[in-house]
């Protein structure tokens, strides 16, 4: 799934709702830039100015992935729309249902875990073996136990963890993956006025 319910790290499949992870798709052609060994992604978001770094060789496929989504876009006006304390912030479906059709027809063969899922690691979530679209999710703890399950953190958050920990939670699980896949903020800001959410997604 790709979705995270509580501990767990999967994209949504309506056979198994009980387990949220977060996945979703990409095109072929927008994967093919190779990323700067070490690059920076500032996400302004509604609270403030978070800051990745992305080391392309903790896992290069899935940083090679979030350079072209963030160079693309992908990510601006999305919202952080599952947010379990002392577990993860999730991410990756896009404001616009139309740009998550665009990025859903391909997934990504796994990277080798090289890093720990520790507190700021972010880390894409997936339905299991070789199927990374682009949800990702920050860690708000230390969640290692999820390294062995093939959860391979690409990126850390260097600035702005303290703004991570305070977006708005009071959610939940209750935003649905598939009603934002096919309308994207139009049911979020409707349902889910609170979220917080990136106003853009830059390369530094």
């Amino acid at each position: 799934m790709r979705n995270m319910r509580t501990n767990s790290v999967m994209r949504f499949q309506p056979a198994m709702a009980a387990l949220w992870l977060i996945v979703a798709g990409c095109s072929s052609s927008s994967s093919t830039a190779t990323a700067p060994d070490i690059f920076k992604v500032n996400l302004d978001t509604s609270k403030g100015p978070v800051v990745i770094e992305v080391h392309r060789d903790w896992a290069p496929l899935g940083a090679d992935h979030f350079y072209a989504l963030v160079k693309s876009g992908f990510y601006d006006g999305a919202r952080f729309f599952r947010v379990v304390p002392g577990f993860v912030v999730q991410f990756g479906l896009a404001a616009d249902p139309a740009v998550t059709a665009k990025w859903k027809s391909m997934n990504l063969a796994d990277d080798p875990v090289k890093q720990s899922n520790t507190t700021g690691m972010v880390t894409y979530a997936t339905a299991g073996p070789n199927t990374r679209t682009t949800q990702v999710f920050i860690n708000l703890a230390d969640n290692q136990r999820l390294d062995s399950q093939g959860f391979a953190p690409f990126g850390r958050v260097i600035s702005g963890m303290d703004i991570v920990q305070s977006f708005y939670a009071g959610y939940g699980e209750k935003p649905e993956q598939q009603l934002i896949e096919a309308q994207g903020n139009a049911y979020l800001q409707m349902q889910f006025p609170q979220l917080d959410y990136i106003k853009k997604a830059t390369i530094q």
